[in-house]
């Protein structure tokens, strides 16, 4: 008889669930008081839906043996879509959701078996809330969420900001079949493999160029605006950090812009955003999230505008951090 949990799973003692509980608490009273109120979607779901269109890959959905092809969620956004545009149809726009509950990720070493990752989170879903004001709610409300969490001057607490569309316009003009290559190399960082590519002398460079710009956002802009030129996009940037950078400063959070910011799953196609505290010995991602207008519309009626917005925190990796710093409540500090 097996002692041990699976590959990948753990056992959490009563101190770890008391903590994770806390969190999601603190977490959930933001939420409520921007006006989220808590649905909880399914743990089991069809795979085409978890699958979220292509946008989600098939060998990160931890599999169900049931007549039909079933698998447990590997993020919560892609269920609150399908209910938000089927069951909560007929409820006013923007629609605003809330939530916390596990996921389950496969991941598959190459010298090591299938792992199934277990997370819980706690995060929100806008729908119907289209461009600047949808990305600057969520923004806000994430900064607020993160300033009601112990975090101290140590953990370095940075929103990195990133955007779908900034890569993909200087893509444009490369050659269709490289393209893929290039985003792979540039998410990557990797200027060895993006020097030794056969593209024009102009475009190589400015590629290179774009790996350089990340950090405070004007520069960055200022950047980006000698790349691309001055664009609807850009401006619409600038003004979402001017909305945002005094709540940031405030709650002492740090703003970087990274146009090469590419988050796991490929659900986002406007702005993404992941929120990054100094760990022990490297760097914690505890939030992600970002704009998902076609994964909505893949679940509402033909010829429907739809769009939505959300972001979710990393319970276990809050706690973790917290207590590593020592920074739990006394309260919860000697459970």
């Amino acid at each position: 008889m097996a002692l041990q949990p699976a590959s990948g799973a753990r056992d959490l003692l009563p101190r770890d669930v008391g903590v994770n509980r806390w969190i999601a608490e603190q977490l959930a009273a933001v939420y409520q008081r921007w006006g989220y109120e808590e649905v909880t979607p399914p743990s089991l779901e069809r795979i085409d839906t978890l699958e979220a269109g292509g946008a989600i890959q098939s060998h990160q959905v931890v599999q169900v043996v049931a007549d039909e092809a079933l698998g447990l969620r590997p993020e919560m956004t892609a269920s609150i879509a399908r209910a938000a545009c089927t069951r909560l149809a007929a409820m006013q726009r923007p629609l605003r959701l809330h939530y916390r509950g596990s996921t389950f990720q496969a991941q598959r070493a190459e010298d090591q078996g299938l792992r199934i990752v277990e997370d819980l989170q706690s995060g929100v879903e806008l729908m119907g809330a289209k461009g600047l004001a949808g990305d600057a709610e969520l923004l806000r409300l994430l900064l607020d969420a993160g300033s009601h969490l112990p975090l101290s001057a140590k953990h370095q607490p940075t929103l990195l900001i990133g955007h779908q569309r900034l890569l993909s316009v200087l893509l444009e003009a490369v050659e269709p079949s490289l393209r893929s290559t290039v985003r792979r190399h540039v998410c990557g960082l990797n200027r060895v493999a993006l020097s030794q590519l056969e593209l024009p002398g102009q475009q190589r460079l400015q590629l290179l160029q774009l790996l350089q710009l990340r950090g405070e956002p004007a520069a960055v802009l200022n950047g980006l605006e000698a790349l691309l030129g001055e664009t609807g996009l850009l401006a619409e940037l600038k003004e979402l950090i001017s909305i945002i950078e005094e709540q940031a400063s405030r709650a002492g959070i740090r703003l970087q812009l990274d146009p090469t910011f590419h988050p796991d799953f490929e659900l986002y196609d406007g702005v993404m955003v992941k929120l990054v505290c100094q760990g022990l010995d490297a760097p914690v991602a505890i939030a992600s999230g970002g704009r998902y207008d076609a994964l909505v519309q893949r679940f509402s009626p033909v010829g429907a505008v739809a769009s939505g917005v959300g972001f979710s925190f990393a319970v276990e990796a809050v706690r973790q951090l917290l207590e590593q710093a020592d920074q739990l409540p006394p309260r919860l500090d000697g459970q």
